[in-house]
């Protein structure tokens, strides 16, 4: 699904059924974007989307809890208010903003199917952080949204426009490859997540994690060059 909302018509009726907004277009998406933060820890944005009046979206589709709890909705509104703005900007600079979190549980466990949290400066703009909760499957629209996320087969869904964009990664050559690439990338991702942590116990060799995550020595020293930065 992730893959599916890098598409900007996709993501831009994702958006409309989300803040029952069907007028707002999206001019720009962009998947696994990352974010980088000198002083802390940098993120990948699983999806980034603008709109014509230059609102920000960030949209993570999780299904771990930890992966959505609201220090980490904090800190990624925090980081995109913090790269959208230029050195000598003033505050009134800064964009409306949207995180918006598409989770597998009931995160906040009230049993609602959306919840809204505004965090609002007259000054410098506001920020939104929304989690919506897929176990709910109703007959409203985001409900049916909610239904199509878990399945598996585009003929079960309800909304044409994403059918048809998991059916291109499903059944076409071009898009079956697309995904084949993506996971592999998503692979050699984890493994290099993995090297990061054995780097840091300082206690393996970089022979030793090269063998164990099916890195090269050259990735490995790499990585060890840019912990050391």
């Amino acid at each position: 699904m992730s893959k599916v909302f890098e598409d900007k018509a996709c993501a831009e009726f994702l958006l409309q059924i989300i803040l029952q907004r069907h007028d707002l277009k999206v001019q720009s998406v962009q998947g696994q974007y990352d974010i980088k933060n000198l002083q802390g820890r940098s993120i990948r944005l699983d999806i980034l989307a603008v709109d014509s009046n230059n609102r920000i979206y960030n949209i993570e589709i999780q299904r771990s809890d930890r992966g959505a709890d609201a220090k980490r909705a904090r800190y990624n509104s925090s980081l995109i208010d913090a790269n959208i703005t230029e050195a000598g900007d003033k505050y009134d600079a800064l964009t409306e903003t949207y995180v918006i979190f598409i989770t597998e549980n009931d995160v906040l466990k009230a049993g609602l199917p959306i919840y809204h949290v505004d965090r609002i400066i007259q000054e410098t703009g506001e920020a939104h952080i929304i989690y919506i909760n897929s176990q709910i499957k109703d007959e409203t629209e985001l409900g049916k949204l909610m239904h199509d996320f878990s399945c598996t087969n585009p003929k079960d869904m309800y909304y044409k426009i994403l059918a048809d964009r998991v059916r291109y990664f499903k059944e076409d050559e071009e898009g079956v490859l697309t995904m084949c690439r993506e996971m592999e990338n998503m692979r050699k991702a984890e493994r290099i997540e993995i090297a990061k942590r054995m780097l840091a116990s300082g206690k393996l060799t970089y022979e030793d994690i090269a063998a164990f995550t099916d890195l090269t020595l050259e990735e490995i020293e790499a990585l060890a060059v840019q912990k050391t930065a």
